[in-house]
């Protein structure tokens, strides 16, 4: 799959809908800041019909015309053929998909035949849930359709835990997303992940400091007042310091020096992981003697006492050593499948022998 972007995007930043005259107000505003593309939520997809879903159609003019007033591209969200037949036939500059519509393949290709023929960038958000397949999927759809000009969003993805953010960040998913596609540019949506204002000047410049593309914030110029999502939006005032607060960083450097001790570090790096290999090699040997001997002993593989004592052991050690819970937990759940893994497949043979 091919996936190339139109155009360097460094900065995104959105805007929710209220009025005609408020889509302008802050619209000039954010003309006179960093900001390259004017976002505009049309129609909103709302988990209660009586919510607010978006001011529609006559939203189209509204956002167009305040971005011709502005010098500024404009972009809205796109959940059907429909949105996707109006948006176009308005001008609007760029289409994005949003993450409760990236879930579904039958709306993105409803989407994506929608247009075959026309050239015009699509940014698609992550699906709601952690599957990055799923959102490989939507971009293997529009690109099969023609379009070329893709961007990702990542906006964070719901958990079923508690956390501080409204969307878990995940970074380790658009982080592979861009190991496997490193031309697909990618922007970060920290009002959406945060869900509260004090969380996104944090969130924007750790985007920026995993070499993201760009960001999306939402913007309104009485967050009080909106309609919608009230909690994460910044005044333009608080837009502008945020913008200008931010630190942009390089993703190589031509010093010499630098990269000699960089190298050498990395090299210490890549030592360490060898020692770590071998180590985990040595336990699922040790793993396959547990396995024998309680086959032998005719015990079951699973005993959830010991797995127990060892993420309340591991996470105690882990906390001292200044590593996060969720590292540990993570590495001991994939670590223990390992080791059931080897298990089964000794309590496997023993069944397969008898068998013969």
């Amino acid at each position: 799959m091919a996936i190339s972007a139109g155009a360097a995007f460094d900065n995104w930043r959105t805007l929710w809908l209220n009025s005609e005259e408020q889509i302008h107000a802050i619209a000039g505003e954010l003309g006179k800041m960093k900001v390259q593309v004017l976002r505009g939520g049309i129609w909103k997809p709302r988990t209660r019909p009586g919510s607010f879903q978006g001011i529609g159609s006559d939203g189209l003019k509204w956002i167009k015309d305040a971005g011709i007033a502005n010098n500024l591209p404009v972009t809205v969200e796109v959940a059907n053929p429909r949105h996707v037949e109006e948006a176009l036939k308005a001008g609007i500059d760029v289409l994005w998909i949003g993450a409760r519509t990236t879930v579904n393949p039958f709306l993105v290709q409803e989407i994506a035949d929608a247009l075959v023929g026309v050239d015009v960038p699509v940014m698609v958000k992550n699906p709601i849930n952690p599957e990055l397949e799923l959102w490989i999927g939507a971009f293997e759809r529009l690109n099969q359709a023609g379009i070329k000009k893709l961007v990702a969003i990542h906006r964070g993805f719901s958990s079923a835990s508690q956390s501080r953010y409204r969307n878990a960040p995940n970074w380790q998913i658009p982080i592979e997303l861009k190991r496997r596609y490193p031309d697909l540019p990618i922007v970060c949506d920290p009002s959406h992940i945060a869900g509260a204002r004090p969380l996104i000047p944090q969130l924007s410049q750790n985007a920026l400091d995993l070499n993201f593309d760009g960001l999306m914030i939402e913007t309104h110029n009485h967050p009080e007042k909106a309609l919608s999502d009230k909690d994460q939006q910044l005044t333009p005032v608080a837009l502008n310091e945020l913008l200008n607060s931010l630190v942009i960083r390089q993703a190589s450097v031509d010093d010499a020096i630098f990269m000699n001790v960089l190298e050498e570090l990395r090299d210490q790096i890549d030592a360490i992981d060898e020692r770590i290999l071998i180590l985990m090699a040595e336990r699922m040997s040790v793993a396959n003697e547990i396995g024998q001997y309680k086959r032998d002993n005719n015990m079951t593989i699973l005993q959830v006492e010991r797995w127990n004592e060892i993420l309340k052991t591991r996470l105690q050690s882990g906390e001292m050593k200044e590593l996060s819970d969720e590292f540990i937990i993570r590495m001991y759940e994939l670590i223990h499948q390992e080791s059931i893994r080897h298990q089964t497949e000794v309590m496997n043979r023993s069944v397969q022998g008898k068998a013969t």
